[in-house]
């Protein structure tokens, strides 16, 4: 812990750009003066950061993006948390003459003005009085310390003051360095107030651990504890939270763990999922940006289950394509090539493909695989175009459609073992001689 090795004469000192300081056993704080952060003040921001001021309420960076500063990185989203009430912002946008947009989330504590072409989320310090699994009754606040308590993770229960002013309850930025994942407080009592936080802390292990097995006992023991609350989830969050989850680092342990821990049944994931093939599947597309499911995929033995898992996911027309298409053709069009290094039986799978958005999909099929060169390829060709038409053949006085029909299927299989390359009056000189 950061406030044990420090020198005691360096507290409160300037250390190259950021100043560490103590102000009680239960709140660390540092000053952050990096360039990422400093890019963060826009004419936005810094206008409603004025408004805040002026009327004498504590604005601060709430949550992921504060984890993201400390990280080095410049976060893509910014929420904010402050003192005022949801009526006391309206009050100060409105006066300010500052538009409000999508305040579906006022009854939360949220509202979001737009300044500058820019949006900015803010919302009233909560706490929690009333909890059941999957959503909480909130009372407004004005102790930054009760707001951090509710929050899942101890790196997610950081606030950033604009000044740079780190205000850290929890030891949130210790966790991070050490690349630890800890709930607040009790593991227990965080996941009994909203299940999906058992997920949340799965992605997030993904994001922030080092080595893929160094959980906490305590913690996998609450989560198979309370795996059956995940079934009250609805199938749309859970999703968000599995398919980030599964093409972050160490996504083939982590859901062998959640295998081990019983969760898949309550998930959508079929109960006895071939977690060996998923392992080998994950080993293979290392690196090169598989679609989630790509690895889900290969979890899955029959359709059947695939149709139970959309049933409880609601996943995307094309994400469910997508699985089908992969199970039907993990073995077969592998066992297809004409010699080893081939990729003229994919490519001819694209030509005469029906499926929407074919290329891509034999893509997802070759990561599957493990295909690298064969995937290098494919991503460098563009299906070309068939050169003949059936327009062609009737001005060859061909009228009849069934023969049209024949003919150019004659054709593309003559134009496919060209590798494509005839044009269209070498082929029409095969009609010629028929």
């Amino acid at each position: 812990m950061w406030g044990r090795i420090l020198n005691p004469r360096l507290i409160g000192k300037r250390i190259g750009s950021v100043c560490f300081t103590w102000s009680n056993r239960s709140l660390f704080t540092m000053q952050l003066k990096t360039k990422e952060f400093q890019s963060l003040f826009t004419d936005g921001l810094n206008g409603i950061a004025e408004l805040f001021e002026k009327h004498q309420f504590e604005l601060r960076i709430a949550g992921g993006a504060v984890r993201d500063l400390l990280s080095g990185k410049r976060p893509e989203d910014v929420d904010f948390a402050t003192t005022a009430t949801p009526e006391e912002m309206k009050s100060i946008f409105q006066a300010a003459g500052i538009r409000m947009i999508n305040n579906k989330g006022e009854k939360h504590g949220t509202i979001t003005a737009r300044l500058h072409n820019e949006n900015f989320e803010v919302t009233t310090l909560r706490v929690d009085v009333q909890t059941d699994g999957r959503h909480a009754e909130v009372e407004f606040t004005t102790d930054w310390q009760k707001d951090a308590e509710r929050r899942d993770l101890t790196i997610n229960s950081m606030f950033l003051g604009l000044d740079g002013t780190l205000y850290d309850y929890f030891k949130g930025n210790e966790d991070l360095k050490n690349r630890k994942v800890r709930f607040v407080g009790s593991a227990e009592q965080r996941i009994q107030e909203d299940y999906l936080r058992i997920l949340r802390y799965f992605r997030f292990y993904g994001r922030v651990a080092e080595k893929p097995d160094e959980h906490d006992p305590d913690t996998l023991k609450a989560i198979k504890e309370h795996a059956r609350g995940l079934a009250a989830i609805s199938g749309e969050r859970i999703w968000v939270e599995l398919k980030k989850m599964v093409v972050g680092n160490h996504a083939d342990h982590l859901l062998e763990v959640m295998y081990e821990l019983g969760l898949a049944q309550y998930i959508g994931l079929p109960p006895e999922g071939n977690v060996e093939e998923m392992k080998q599947v994950c080993q293979r597309t290392k690196g090169r940006s598989p679609k989630p499911m790509t690895i889900i995929s290969a979890l899955f033995r029959t359709s059947e289950e695939v149709d139970k898992m959309d049933l409880r996911l609601k996943v995307s027309r094309e994400e469910k394509n997508l699985v089908f298409f992969l199970i039907k053709h993990r073995r077969d069009l592998h066992k297809c090539q004409q010699e080893p290094g081939s990729l003229k039986p994919f490519t001819d799978f694209i030509i005469d493909s029906r499926e929407v958005d074919a290329q891509s999909k034999v893509c997802e099929l070759l990561k599957y695989q493990g295909e690298e060169k064969l995937l290098a390829g494919l991503s460098r060709w563009s299906i070309p175009r068939f050169p003949v038409s059936g327009h062609d053949l009737r001005k060859m006085g061909i009228t009849s459609g069934k023969e049209i029909g024949t003919i150019l299927q004659d054709l593309r299989d003559v134009w496919k073992l060209s590798h494509y390359e005839m044009v269209k009056e070498e082929l029409l000189s095969h009609v010629n001689k028929s």
